[in-house]
């Protein structure tokens, strides 16, 4: 089922109780009620608590939002240190030169096709990935430099290795999901409050009044479906992608 389908169900189910639980209620309230003796403690108190609640929520976001950021950098590092290596190979001889060519190939290509959909569904890399690196690893570090032109793209081919493996690393440790229970719980917990603060107003059946709590609670399930979306960088929609990889390498992408 599509992802967005199911935000589309959560906020219109999120929106039905809300009104039904209005409507139930409005029919619970006898003729002689008065909306307007809300008393001002109450008022105080809801606004604090939107306001916190919209904090927690901005922080939630922001910190997700920077994780996913994080998963795209490091995408982008592995994929331009691998790139190097392809590239600054040349000074070796041949058969060297296509042997570390070949296997960049391999590593990038098996990246693509099989590690991550492997990342979106297990939240980890695969161990066959990290052969395949250390592999690349072996072929520029066993080379051992005939001349000094060789000797002076050594020391960086190594680098970039080094810096590939690293941003690999960062890939796996962002492929799961990064928010703590504990801090889900909070944030529904949060949200049941923060809608149903809207009762503390005696809210009416009124066209306008019904639809501007369907649309708050529509907005709070908007945002924590965000929240869940960018949990996992590499496995929903809005998720990091594998461009850097493709627009380098483009004689290997699909």
């Amino acid at each position: 089922m599509s992802e967005w389908l199911v935000l589309t169900i959560a906020m219109a189910a999120a929106c039905a109780v809300v009104l039904t639980i209005t409507l139930i209620n409005n029919r619970r309230i006898g003729d002689d009620d008065d909306p307007s003796e809300t008393p001002d403690v109450i008022e105080y108190m809801t606004m604090m608590i939107g306001v916190i609640y919209a904090i927690v929520l901005g922080l939630a976001i922001a910190g997700v939002w920077e994780g996913r950021g994080a998963a795209q950098e490091s995408v982008r590092t592995e994929a331009q240190a691998l790139h190097e290596v392809d590239a600054r190979s040349a000074v070796y001889p041949a058969d060297v030169r296509q042997r570390i060519h070949t296997d960049v190939g391999t590593y990038v290509s098996y990246v693509l096709d099989t590690e991550w959909k492997h990342m979106g569904e297990h939240g980890g890399l695969t161990p066959r990935g990290g052969q395949l690196l250390d592999q690349v690893r072996r072929d520029v570090t066993d080379y051992k430099p005939r001349n000094d032109h060789e000797g002076e793209a050594y020391q960086p081919l190594v680098d970039q290795v080094a810096a590939a493996d690293d941003a690999r690393s960062s890939r796996g440790q962002n492929a799961g999901a990064t928010m703590p229970g504990v801090v889900w719980f909070g944030l529904v917990v949060g949200a049941v409050i923060t809608v149903g603060l809207i009762f503390t107003f005696q809210i009416r059946r009124t066209p306008r009044e019904l639809l501007l709590a369907g649309l708050f609670t529509a907005l709070i399930a908007f945002l924590l479906f965000l929240i869940w979306d960018f949990d996992a960088p590499f496995g929903r929609g809005i998720a990091a992608t594998a461009e850097p990889f493709r627009a380098l390498f483009p004689n290997l992408s699909k």
